[in-house]
C-alpha cells in the first residue's frame, strides 16, 4: 500500500507519520526549496511560519482540548511541541527551528516516507491526501480548482516581526504574566497616555506595502488581523485588543500602564522575542520606526519583518465528508489550512485525523467521523457542513461543539461547563482509542 502525500507542512507531516507508522509506505512532496512561498525561511518541514505558539494548553481551553484529544490519538507532532516547549506562560509556544529540525528528521528517517523534493503540478490518480497549505503553487491550485469545481475562496494572513532580547531595553521593559499567572515568561514594553497617542499617529499614517489588483477585494482573517486594520478601527482598539494593560502591574510604579506591548519567547535560547498581535503588512522602514516608538525598543534590532500573504483554502462544506475524504473520489483527503482549519493547532488536528482514515480506508476499515461533543469532531463537522452559504475559515472554538445541559444555577459558570465538555470528550476518545 502506498498514498501521496502533497505537502511537508504541520498537517501533511502528521498525516505522513500516522501513515507510516501504520506500516504503509508514503511518498511525501515538498516544493520547497526549489519553489518558495513567499513567507517560508527554510526548507525544514513543519515550519511555524507566523507566531510560535500554539495557543492554550489548559483542556477548559478550546485549543488546549483540542490538543489533549491529538495526544489521545496518538499524534506525532503534538508530542515533538511539548519537547520543543519554550516558556510562554498558560500557552504552548515552541521553539520554532528546534521543532522543525525534530520532525524533519523523523521524517527523513523514517524507513516506511521517501520525502522528494518536488512541486506536484497535478493531483495524482492514486490515494492522496492534499495538505499543500494555503500557499500551494499556482500549478496545484488551478489543478484543486478544476477538481473541486468551485471557485478557490481567500483571505489574508499576517506575520509579526522578530526582535533580539539583547537590544530591548530593560530600564524600560519588564517581565510579567498577566496577573502574575506562572513564571514570568513574557516581556512588556509599557506606554503612558501620551507615549501611545504618538505611537498610535505613527501607525496610521504609515504606508502599506500595495496589495495586487487580484487580491484588493480579498478578506482578511478576524483573528490574525493586522495591526494597522485594527488600529483603523478607532484610537483605542488596540488598547483593549493586543496592547491591553489589564492584568499587568509595572513593578517600578505599582501601577497599571495605559498601553503595554508583549513580546513572546520565539526560540529555546530566549535570544528572539516576537511582538505579541502585531502581525502587519506596513512597509519596512514604517515597521522600523513604529517599533522603535515603543519604550523599551527604541534600539531594537528587528531580525523579521512583518509580511502579509494571501491563504487560499477550498470549500471544504461543498468538497468534503466529515472524514475528510472527497465527494468525489474515495481515495482522495483533503487537510490542512486548505480545508479551512485556522491555526496551528487545526492544522496539525486535521492532518492526524486525514492520515488515520486515509490508513483506515485502505484497510477496508470504517472510517472515522468523531462526533460534535469533541473538538475535533465539531471543527470537522463545521467546515463540512454542506449548509454553509458563505464559508469562512474558523479555529478551534466552544461555540461549535455540542452543548450540555447545566442546572440553572449553573448556566453562567463559564469554567464548569468548560470542564464538563473537556471531561466529555476526554472520556469519549478514551473509549474510543481503546477499541482501535
Amino acid at each position: 500500500m502506498e498514498v501521496n502525500v502533497i505537502g511537508a507542512g504541520l498537517a501533511g507531516s502528521e498525516a505522513a507519520l500516522q501513515l507510516a507508522k501504520r506500516g504503509i509506505h508514503v511518498n511525501l512532496f515538498e516544493m520547497r526549496p526549489k519553489q518558495e512561498t513567499g513567507a517560508h525561511k527554510t526548507d525544514k518541514c513543519a515550519e511555524f511560519v507566523c507566531s510560535n505558539s500554539l495557543g492554550s494548553f489548559d483542556i477548559t481551553n478550546a485549543s488546549g482540548l483540542l490538543k489533549k484529544e491529538m495526544e489521545l490519538l496518538g499524534g506525532e507532532l503534538i508530542n515533538t511541541a511539548y519537547e520543543c516547549r519554550v516558556p510562554a506562560g498558560n500557552a504552548l509556544a515552541i521553539d520554532r527551528e528546534g521543532f522543525s529540525e525534530k520532525i524533519t528528521n523523523k521524517i527523513a528517517n523514517n524507513p516506511n516516507i521517501t520525502f522528494i523534493r518536488e512541486e506536484i503540478a497535478e493531483i495524482p490518480q492514486t490515494p492522496t491526501i492534499i495538505a499543500s497549505g494555503p500557499l500551494s503553487s499556482q500549478k496545484l491550485a488551478e489543478a484543486i480548482k478544476t477538481f473541486t469545481e468551485t471557485e478557490h475562496l481567500f483571505f489574508f494572513d499576517a506575520i509579526a516581526p522578530i526582535v533580539e532580547a539583547e537590544s530591548i531595553n530593560f530600564d524600560i521593559a519588564f517581565w510579567q504574566n498577566r496577573y502574575n499567572k506562572g513564571d514570568a515568561a513574557y516581556i512588556n514594553c509599557p506606554m503612558n497616555k501620551e507615549q501611545y497617542e504618538k505611537f498610535y499617529e505613527i501607525l496610521i499614517k504609515a504606508p502599506r506595502i500595495e496589495l495586487k489588483e487580484f487580491e484588493k477585494n480579498a478578506k482578511f482573517f478576524e483573528s490574525c488581523l493586522p495591526v494597522e486594520v485594527l488600529a483603523s478601527r478607532g484610537t483605542d482598539t488596540l488598547r483593549f485588543g493586543p496592547m491591553k494593560p489589564i492584568g499587568l502591574i509595572d513593578p517600578r510604579t505599582n501601577e497599571e500602564n495605559y498601553a503595554v506591548v508583549q513580546l513572546r519567547q520565539d526560540n529555546s535560547a530566549k535570544t528572539l522575542f516576537n511582538l505579541v498581535g502585531f502581525q502587519t503588512n506596513l512597509k519596512w522602514g514604517a515597521q522600523k520606526e513604529l517599533i522603535h516608538s515603543i519604550p523599551g525598543l527604541e534600539n531594537a534590532n528587528i531580525v523579521r519583518y512583518g509580511v502579509m500573504h494571501r491563504n487560499t483554502f477550498i470549500n471544504s462544506p461543498k468538497v468534503l465528508h466529515a472524514t475528510l475524504q472527497t465527494r468525489k473520489r474515495e481515495d482522495l483527503f483533503f487537510a490542512g489550512q486548505l480545508t479551512g482549519t485556522e491555526g496551528y493547532t487545526e492544522s496539525m488536528a486535521s492532518g492526524l485525523l486525514a492520515g488515520i482514515n486515509m490508513a483506515r480506508y485502505l484497510k477496508g476499515e470504517q472510517l472515522l467521523t468523531l462526533p460534535k461533543t469533541t473538538m475535533l469532531g465539531a471543527l470537522t463537522n463545521y467546515i463540512t457542513d454542506p449548509a454553509h452559504e458563505k464559508f469562512q475559515p474558523i479555529n478551534s472554538n466552544w461555540g461549535i461543539v455540542d452543548k450540555i445541559e447545566l442546572p440553572k444555577k449553573e448556566r453562567k459558570n463559564k469554567k464548569l461547563k468548560a470542564e464538563l465538555l473537556s471531561n466529555r470528550s476526554v472520556e469519549y476518545l478514551n473509549s474510543l482509542c481503546s477499541s482501535l
